[in-house]
């Protein structure tokens, strides 16, 4: 799996403006610094996130970083929004990003058990296991388009936490998924329960998204 851009770093979209980058990376320091005192804490990740903002918070090298990861990158030249279409930016966000997304991922995170029940009568079953090699693949499948919906639009500054939540939660999720199909191809448990709690961290991620969500008056 490919490191994430800066962009992604902070959950923001590629023509992003200066507010949301800021707004951004506000809110994600707020929950990863050490000092914060809460299980999220991370300075490897307060690392990246600074070196992220350090680039896109300069107009310069971000422009200059923007030709390194696609020269076709326009300027970042957009129009004022009024209130009303900042609302409804975030009802479209709403919409057409995250219930969707959400909607497949806990489709995935909560049926996962229920497979994992169904294989463990005999691992070595070869129709239980083709069964649940169809079941990693729908989850691919899915996970994939959740993964396209997530990254169809930009989110607006107001869910830039919301969205950076969701945005982990995909990570989480997309790795969890690499390590139950090496499982199903070499029956070492190692990946069985490094899968399963990459899910356990996923499904975390998600509540918080949703308690995000809640709290945001669309």
């Amino acid at each position: 799996m490919r490191s994430p851009n800066h962009y992604e770093i902070l959950g923001v979209q590629p023509n992003a403006s200066p507010t949301e980058i800021k707004q951004a990376y506000r809110h994600l320091v707020k929950q990863f610094h050490p000092d914060s005192q809460t299980e999220r804490s991370s300075h490897e990740t307060i690392v990246r996130l600074n070196a992220a903002y350090e680039v896109l918070g300069d107009s310069q090298r971000r422009r200059h970083y923007d030709r390194e990861i696609n020269p076709q990158t326009p300027p970042h030249y957009r129009p004022q929004q009024t209130a009303k279409d900042a609302d409804a930016a975030i009802q479209r966000w709403f919409k057409q990003v995250y219930l969707p997304v959400s909607r497949v991922v806990v489709s995935i995170l909560q049926s996962l058990n229920t497979q994992i029940e169904a294989l463990s009568a005999d691992p070595f079953d070869d129709v239980l296991m083709g069964n649940f090699q169809e079941y990693l693949e729908d989850c691919r499948e899915s996970f994939n388009e959740a993964q396209r919906r997530f990254r169809s639009q930009p989110n607006p500054a107001t869910v830039a936490g919301t969205a950076a939540n969701l945005y982990y939660c995909l990570n989480q999720m997309g790795d969890g998924l690499n390590e139950l199909e090496w499982f199903s191809l070499n029956y070492d448990e190692h990946y069985l329960h490094a899968g399963q709690e990459m899910f356990r961290i996923a499904e975390r991620l998600r509540r918080e998204a949703a308690m995000s969500a809640r709290s945001i008056v669309v």
